[in-house]
């Protein structure tokens, strides 16, 4: 009864190595081009343009201002529990790893002492405006190339003005909302 059961599984993996091997085969002997131009042609009016992407990825962060106007603090805090896994949001908190952002906005970039940051982000220069925090938010990696930050970034507008908000509660002073 073992021997049947070892040539079924000896019968699947031959199938697999001869379809592995064919495929190989197929990529040696047929050698495919890109077409020069496209097969099929579609008629659009004399004047009118072709309709955009829509797919398109998005080419950055929507402007922050508008967003905060309607961001809510509380949303934000739940958005923020995926950060809580590197970041501290208390008054005084230790760093994980990564810094507390207790005071962040408004705050230089590298506002926590003692916290090393990377070359990457340090060498962004400025301070954590509205703009700034948004960006980074969008695309971490974007905006500092090298950044130790492995966050891929909030790509949902709502979710990134929530969360900016939430930060901008963190404070003894709030930072006043852009115009």
């Amino acid at each position: 009864m073992s021997m049947e059961w070892n040539k079924v599984f000896g019968a699947v993996l031959l199938a697999g190595l001869i379809a592995m091997l064919a495929g190989f085969a197929s990529k040696v002997l047929v050698h495919s081009k890109p077409l020069e131009k496209s097969v099929y042609v579609v008629a659009t009016p004399e004047g009118a343009s072709a309709p955009a992407d829509k797919g398109a990825a998005p080419t950055g962060p929507a402007p922050i201002a508008p967003l905060l106007a309607a961001a809510s603090p509380e949303a934000g805090q739940k958005v923020a529990k995926a950060c809580a896994a590197c970041h501290s949001f208390d008054k005084g908190g230790a760093a994980k790893v990564g810094p507390n952002l207790f005071g962040v906005v408004g705050g230089p970039k590298g506002h926590m002492q003692g916290f090393a940051y990377s070359d990457a982000l340090v060498k962004t220069g400025g301070s954590w405006t509205y703009d700034e925090l948004n960006k980074f938010l969008y695309d971490p990696k974007g905006y500092a190339p090298g950044t130790k930050m492995t966050f891929a970034g909030l790509k949902k507008d709502d979710d990134r003005a929530a969360v900016v908000a939430y930060l901008r509660s963190l404070a003894d002073s709030p930072q006043p909302l852009p115009q």
